[in-house]
């Protein structure tokens, strides 16, 4: 593997580490579910596991490995490197490690790709995954750009249940010079710091709720970029006794948080936007409209990848600006996707929205699905219903909707409809698909069988 990486780019890693006096490396990788994990080694292990890479248990992480897989290897991909930030404090899996590190210990992180012990890629690595999505559309002479907009709630704990700060009740892009205002801003100079370009940061629309909208950029560097985000902004939060949570709908009766995912096909030979057409309904190409087809056409296929808790579908209801319906359109903020209008250079602006995500989504995964749903769209070159953009739920009763297909309104719905979808199958590949099926069937199980306090509240009286 040494040989495979940029000389260059190894000298340039280890000229940082030197001159930052780097003590520990985190070799960064994620799991099925889209859990971060982390092996952590003294910084003078890494030119060896540059070399042969570090070995470590993958049976031992829920859904990633049969036991039979159990060795696996974790390679570093350099262009990930970044030394963290002081307010980031190092997560170490191994105890002894733990044990040494010190506050002032400088702490590096690179993120991994999973190998098997002959040196293939391991095909239940989330993010080989996606780059097998990338591949397949850099043949088709693509290639994928995304700019998702990350929303969470800051959170404290008072008398055992989580609340917004008392000031931090502000509205959709409200001014505040507030605490959470203050957390945001570190926020997004830590992820700055770490090569991570935030175009914005602003106020949500329920209380303690935020907003960082991410440049736009390839999707691989994206994936990586939002995996590296929740940790840093727990962390930051974690600082001044808050906590950031990326539940999609931590309370009853206000909006939800969403992963709404700008995207933009780029022409790899001429690099022009693909999607755009300045003749073209709504200034969509023929690309874009088959594109925008594809992931209609495997939108509930795809949705318990990128709303995969049982929580998402709390946050996929009507009156919260959230899809129900698979519909598309231009200023309709219930649409599944939505086309925004073009700015000034719509050569530059010109994309699609998908706005039914989730930040609890595995950023690779989701990724990879609707990649490949929307070339799947222009290699049987689908046709494109017509655009929605009135409200649905402000039409008369008696006007029918049947023609829309709806979203899942469940997890358990989401996975029937995974299991019926072969391409968004064929996309994961078997080892994911069976893994993450079983670990969502039983969170799905666990929750279909569990009693709540709702029906305890409203039942138990009557009957």
């Amino acid at each position: 593997m040494a040989e495979q990486q940029d000389q260059a780019l190894v000298r340039q890693v280890m000229e940082t580490i030197e001159k930052e006096h780097v003590r520990f490396v985190n070799l960064e990788f994620t799991d099925v579910v889209g859990m971060a994990k982390c092996v952590t080694i003294p910084v003078e292990q890494f030119p060896d596991c540059l070399e042969r890479g570090k070995w470590f248990d993958g049976s031992s992480i829920e859904a990633f490995a049969r036991v039979a897989e159990s060795d696996m290897y974790l390679f570093p991909d350099l262009r990930t490197f970044t030394v963290l930030p002081v307010h980031v404090r190092p997560q170490a899996l191994n105890r002894e490690i733990a044990d040494q590190l010190d506050a002032s210990d400088v702490v590096a992180r690179v993120i991994c790709n999973v190998m098997t012990p002959d040196g293939e890629p391991f095909e239940g690595d989330p993010r080989a995954t996606l780059l097998r999505s990338l591949e397949l559309a850099e043949s088709m002479g693509y290639r994928f750009q995304v700019a998702p907009e990350l929303e969470f709630f800051l959170l404290r704990f008072e008398d055992g249940g989580p609340t917004p700060l008392p000031h931090d009740r502000g509205g959709y892009f409200d001014l505040s010079t507030d605490l959470a205002a203050t957390v945001r801003r570190q926020m997004v100079q830590a992820l700055q710091q770490m090569g991570i370009v935030i175009e914005a940061s602003h106020h949500e629309v329920a209380a303690g709720q935020h907003e960082l909208d991410f440049q736009a950029g390839d999707a691989l560097y994206i994936a990586d970029s939002l995996m590296t985000a929740k940790y840093v902004l727990k962390a930051i939060a974690a600082q001044h006794g808050l906590y950031a949570t990326f539940l999609p709908k931590p309370f009853y009766n206000v909006s939800g948080s969403g992963l709404h995912t700008h995207q933009q096909l780029i022409d790899a030979r001429t690099g022009k936007n693909a999607f755009f057409d300045e003749h073209g309904e709504y200034g969509l190409s023929e690309v874009g409209c088959h594109f925008l087809a594809g992931q209609l056409a495997h939108a509930r296929g795809m949705c318990a990848i990128v709303a995969p808790l049982v929580n998402s579908y709390k946050r996929l209801v009507p009156g919260y600006e959230a899809p129900v319906y698979v519909n598309w359109g231009r200023v309709n903020r219930e649409a599944l996707i939505r086309v925004p209008r073009p700015g000034r250079d719509p050569q530059h602006s010109a994309r699609i929205e998908l706005r039914s995500c989730d930040p609890s989504c595995n950023p690779y995964l989701a990724l990879a699905v609707m990649l490949r749903a929307g070339l799947d769209g222009i290699q049987h070159r689908m046709p494109l219903p017509p655009a929605m953009d009135e409200s649905l739920f402000l039409r008369d009763e008696g006007e029918p909707i049947s023609r829309l297909s709806r979203l899942p309104a469940t997890l358990g719905e989401a996975l029937d409809d995974l299991r019926q979808d072969a391409l968004i199958r064929d996309t994961l590949g078997d080892l994911i698909y069976e893994g993450f099926l079983e670990a969502k069937s039983i969170e799905w199980n666990e929750y279909r069988k569990h009693v709540h306090p709702w029906e305890l509240e409203r039942y138990l009286p009557i009957f």
